[in-house]
């Protein structure tokens, strides 16, 4: 049941998500879609670091080391420090004003968003993720309705960002903040209440938000370094080829970003038994999943890249405009999506294993390895010189998670 709630909530979510993209192009040209492309490659990564993979560390804490005020502490802690960050990297980082306003107004979305993420990881814990998912339910459609109300109203991509904004708030404090004191409280009477009126509380223990700091650095490193691996290219592309030529791309990789929703979401279901099969030390069952979440992925990838390759072309027109139609480059694309979600249902196995030091370095080679091939690539190949990276970024970091993968199922079997 939670994986397939968990399943639903992403879909619905990764649809909205898609959509806006859709509305963008439609609604406007290439150039909007570069923007609010920028916008998300801006703060992503700094935002996957401040994550620090609290809501994953949550779920897997099978002897309850923390409490929920602890997560929720640092949590809070983190989301300041990068919005503070993002206001600055806006404001100091050579954009033009409306530029500015979009990377802000973005970061201050991606904030709510972590607020709410801080929520999630108390209810994987308790296998509740039906709580999520239906929040993920309400907030992808209305904040796709907001974006597309403001962007329709003034033909600028911050005001459609502000209604991304105002949807993520409402969703936070309306629906987000009342599970979650019903996941603190079962006996909490919120009948009537348009607001909790007790809002959950952080446990600012300085000493016990080091320790947890500690164990989750790397995690947020490599978080960060996940996201720098699909937005490198992007840095490349508005560096040397422009905002249009950004907005074609980011417009083809956004196919990537539906089936990475349900790759999470099937993960994410998965990891507490993960975790729970190796601390007992179930080797045959830890594998026996692992394998089987490898399976998913494959099953996923091979299917993008056969629905790009038979029927690119009048998608991309379909769903974006004749500009957008490059079904070679979508094709390759997929391929590149496709050894991105084997990487990522290997790293949940990983990552439940506690294999936490290894994935550090071998983000930092993978990133290393597509910035390198971008710097070389993309100025003289283009938009096919970057899907090239991707391609090479993918496949560096599935082998160093497959490698990862294989030591610890070993070691388990010992």
């Amino acid at each position: 049941m939670n994986a397939s709630w968990t399943f639903v909530g992403n879909a619905v979510h990764a649809a909205a998500f898609f959509a806006m993209t859709i509305v963008l192009a439609k609604l406007g040209s290439p150039e909007d879609v570069g923007r609010f492309a920028l916008g998300l490659a801006t703060t992503a990564p700094i935002f996957m670091l401040a994550s620090l993979r609290l809501r994953d560390l949550q779920a897997i804490d099978v002897n309850q080391e923390y409490v929920f005020g602890d997560y929720f502490a640092l949590r809070l802690a983190t989301t300041v420090a990068s919005l503070l960050v993002i206001t600055l990297i806006a404001l100091l980082g050579g954009f033009d004003v409306e530029m500015k306003l979009i990377i802000i107004a973005t970061g201050a979305s991606k904030a709510l968003e972590a607020i709410s993420d801080a929520f999630y990881g108390l209810f994987m814990q308790q296998e509740r993720l039906d709580r999520s998912a239906k929040s993920l339910m309400l907030k992808g459609p209305f904040s796709l309705l907001l974006l597309g109300i403001g962007f329709y109203l003034t033909h600028s991509v911050f005001w459609g960002v502000v209604g991304i904004v105002v949807a993520r708030a409402i969703i936070m404090l309306g629906f987000d903040t009342r599970n979650l004191r019903v996941s603190l409280d079962p006996n909490a009477d919120l009948a009537g209440q348009i607001l909790p009126r007790d809002l959950p509380k952080a446990r600012w223990h300085l000493r016990t938000m080091g320790r947890l700091l500690a164990v989750s650095l790397p995690l947020g490193l490599v978080t960060m370094l996940i996201s720098l691996h699909a937005n490198i290219p992007r840095y490349f592309i508005e560096g040397y080829l422009g905002s249009y030529q950004l907005g074609i791309f980011s417009a083809i990789t956004a196919f990537q970003k539906v089936a990475p929703t349900v790759v999470q979401a099937l993960g994410r279901s998965a990891a507490p038994r993960l975790a729970k099969y190796h601390a007992t030390r179930n080797a045959r069952l830890f594998k026996r999943l692992t394998l089987r979440l490898l399976g998913i992925g494959a099953l996923l990838g091979a299917g993008g890249m056969l629905v790009a390759f038979v029927a690119g072309r009048p998608i991309l027109t379909l769903f974006y405009g004749p500009e957008y139609a490059l079904p070679e480059l979508f094709t390759l694309v997929m391929g590149s999506a496709a050894l991105d979600y084997l990487a990522t249902m290997v790293l949940f196995s990983v990552t439940a294993a506690r294999y936490f030091r290894i994935q550090l370095p071998l983000h930092v080679a993978t990133t290393t390895a597509g910035a390198l091939a971008c710097y070389l690539l993309v100025p003289t190949w283009g938009l096919w010189g970057a899907a090239v990276a991707l391609t090479a970024t993918y496949l560096v970091r599935f082998i160093g998670t497959g490698i990862a993968a294989i030591v610890a199922i070993r070691e388990l079997s010992r």
